[in-house]
């Protein structure tokens, strides 16, 4: 990402109404967290303490000022074992504001889907990832361009009206 680029808690700090999130990938980079719950360690969620971090508190600060955070993540079935953990793990995101829809890749195909995972903030701006083939962001991608908001957007609503809440997802 270029030194100028806004960093995400900024993106949200200047936030006003929506940020939307669309997840198209069974697996990103592992990261501590997964590796530790691969080998069994559990988040103990009566000590928030010891899960709540920076993120969150960001998400749940945008939130009360009315900014609606949505996240809809589109997945393979039987799920991977990454979007297992990440299924435990979003109580976390639920917890801070987030509304969290989930939705199984067989149920896409008649849908017009970017090839990249990305944010819309307020519809003005689109944050697009770029993965390698292991999950790691290797650029993010900033535009403005209205062409292409209009279509991520539409990806994104699309995939929002046929996914499942997270609270009904079972996996």
């Amino acid at each position: 990402m270029p030194s100028n680029a806004p960093t995400f808690a900024d993106l949200l700090s200047s936030c006003r109404r929506s940020a939307l999130h669309l997840e198209l990938r069974d697996s990103y980079a592992p990261t501590p967290r997964f590796e530790a719950w691969q080998k069994g360690v559990r988040i103990d969620w009566d000590d928030r303490a010891s899960w709540w971090d920076d993120y969150l508190q960001n998400t749940a600060d945008t939130v009360a000022r009315g900014v609606v955070m949505r996240r809809a993540r589109i997945v393979s079935e039987p799920v991977s074992e990454y979007i297992r953990w990440e299924h435990e793990m979003t109580r976390e995101l639920t917890e801070a504001g987030e509304l969290v829809r989930w939705l199984p890749r067989r149920r896409t195909t008649d849908l017009a889907l970017p090839g990249n995972d990305f944010w819309i903030f307020d519809g003005r701006l689109a944050r697009v990832h770029h993965f390698d083939g292991n999950g790691a962001v290797v650029a993010d991608e900033f535009t403005e361009d209205p062409a292409l908001l209009k279509h991520l957007a539409s990806a994104f609503e699309s995939v929002w009206e046929r996914a499942t809440p997270h609270e009904n997802y079972q996996i």
